[in-house]
């Protein structure tokens, strides 16, 4: 267990690291170039998201595979020809998608965003995808290897340049700019920075490959077990990037038919997208380490058939997960509204905070949940679920956003209901495999502590009257001690993270 829970704090470090320089480059974003101007580069940013799935069709996730299985055999002469194969194959892929996107664009913004601010980004989000696809095939290939660090430090790197260009370039960009420029400024700051991170990747690869002494050869990798592991995995991304490039359309579509006017809604969906939810899975980290980490080491011990060490593993991951959950929820809860003025510049968001935390306390628990069903070879109820959760999020989307009485409210409402359809699903196919031992309990305990303490913390201490911090950290410390008293943070759990942070700490 030990092992398993240091491997995940140790990720989440790295994790924390990445999306918390995410963060700041967000936050500045916002505080210089304003709501319009980020709607605007949100709105365009789900479209460049589902092109370069497009382009990429798998290709990084299939590398990664069969490289790390001919690692197994010694067989490193073979990993030059998976390269040479994955590259051609993306380079075809995007000379045959390019022209189609760059002649789709003027449609997309135009007819189905109904803004054409839009067009410019979108043409700039196009330039980055060839970048974004050739670093996606060098991450694959290091990963294949397991040296992850080479993707960590990518990754770091990138988001360090975004933040000094967004806060040293961008603004002589402003000065005259619009904010349909301002966005495309952006985005091709966002392009800069993609690139850097590239060319180190292609110098650590080549510095890599100057020191293997086996013979190259010119072969290419056969095409058929390479696009039986892609398609079947690019087929869960291309539907997620897909549901979400049709998330911003829907969204406007039907607020048009309430009266809103296409760029008051595509500044609307730039708040929400940009700044709301980013916010609240801000803490996201954690779960989503535990989710990496998850996969192993429960198919480890359900291959062992050691059921008791797969429902330590389970039951741990999930109790840090709903814990973690409980308190985002209430943080966000009782002072979100504060906390995206303070942090964005951003006013009136207190409504919405208080219809999404409660709401995003789910998704906490859905990547574990999602990590345990594939490691329990559940993979095709795990990605139903998503889908089922997809859909039913953009039918809700449209039916309640194009309600006059509730308008936006409604639609945020649609976008955190696929959270919660595709969590409850995720625990009714756990609940099926009795090897986990789990049922809907795991988290009603900590969801009924969140909203004992948003009623009753307003009613013991007036919110408000205290700096900021001061009222953040109370409810901190008041939502921990009812959790204790509720008995889900115990002293034995909390030794053992100690003992681990403790040892890790030794070593380094």
């Amino acid at each position: 267990m030990s092992t398993f829970l240091k491997g995940s704090i140790l990720l989440m470090i790295s994790i924390f690291l990445s999306k918390f320089l995410g963060f700041i480059y967000r936050m500045q974003f916002v505080r210089l170039t304003g709501e319009e101007t980020v709607g605007i580069y949100m709105t365009a940013y789900p479209a460049f998201i589902f092109f370069l799935s497009l382009v990429q069709l798998g290709i990084p996730i299939a590398m990664a595979k069969i490289i790390a299985e001919l690692r197994a055999r010694n067989a490193t002469k073979d990993y030059f020809a998976v390269m040479r194969t994955s590259v051609i194959v993306t380079v075809i892929s995007i000379l045959i998608f390019t022209p189609l996107f760059i002649f789709v664009t003027p449609y997309i913004s135009g007819n189905l965003l109904k803004n054409d601010a839009i067009t410019m980004t979108l043409f700039v989000s196009i330039a980055i995808v060839p970048i974004a696809a050739a670093g996606g095939i060098l991450k694959g290939f290091f990963q294949g290897i397991a040296r992850l660090e080479e993707t960590a430090v990518a990754q770091l790197m990138e988001q360090i340049v975004r933040i000094v260009l967004i806060s040293f370039a961008l603004p002589f960009f402003l000065t005259a700019a619009s904010p349909q420029e301002a966005s495309a400024y952006a985005m091709l700051l966002a392009l800069i920075a993609e690139l850097i991170a590239l060319l180190y990747l292609k110098w650590k690869y080549d510095r890599w490959k100057s020191k293997q002494n086996t013979t190259k050869s010119s072969k290419t990798y056969p095409l058929s077990p390479l696009f039986a592991i892609a398609l079947p995995s690019s087929g869960s991304r291309l539907f997620g990037s897909f549901t979400w490039f049709l998330e911003p359309i829907i969204f406007i579509k039907a607020l048009a038919i309430t009266g809103v006017t296409a760029v008051a809604a595509t500044t609307l969906y730039g708040v929400i997208s940009g700044v709301l939810v980013p916010l609240l899975l801000f803490p996201s980290f954690i779960p989503y380490a535990l989710s990496i980490v998850l996969i192993p080491a429960v198919s480890d011990a359900f291959a062992r058939g050691n059921f008791k060490l797969l429902k330590e593993r389970i039951h741990l991951s999930l109790k840090f997960s709903t814990l973690t959950g409980c308190y985002a929820a209430t943080l966000f809860y009782l002072h979100g509204g504060e906390l995206v003025e303070a942090l964005f510049h951003v006013e009136n968001a207190t409504v919405y905070m208080k219809i999404l935390s409660p709401i995003f306390f789910f998704y906490y628990i859905q990547s574990p949940l999602f990590s345990i069903l594939q490691a329990l070879d559940n993979s095709k109820a795990a990605f139903l679920n998503s889908l089922y959760g997809g859909v039913g999020k953009l039918l809700l989307l449209f039916f309640l956003a194009s309600q006059v009485a509730i308008q936006e409210k409604g639609a945020i409402v649609a976008i955190g209901f696929g959270v919660l359809i595709t969590s409850f699903l995720h625990i009714a196919s756990l609940k099926e495999k009795k090897e986990a031992q789990i049922g809907f309990s795991f988290f009603v305990i900590p969801y009924a502590v969140f909203l004992l303490t948003i009623i009753s913390r307003p009613l013991i201490y007036s919110i408000g009257s205290r700096p900021l911090l001061i009222d953040c950290l109370i409810t901190m410390l008041y939502l921990t001690i009812a959790l204790v008293l509720f008995r889900q943070i115990k002293r034995k759990e909390l030794s053992v993270i100690f003992k681990i942070a403790k040892s890790s700490k030794n070593r380094f």
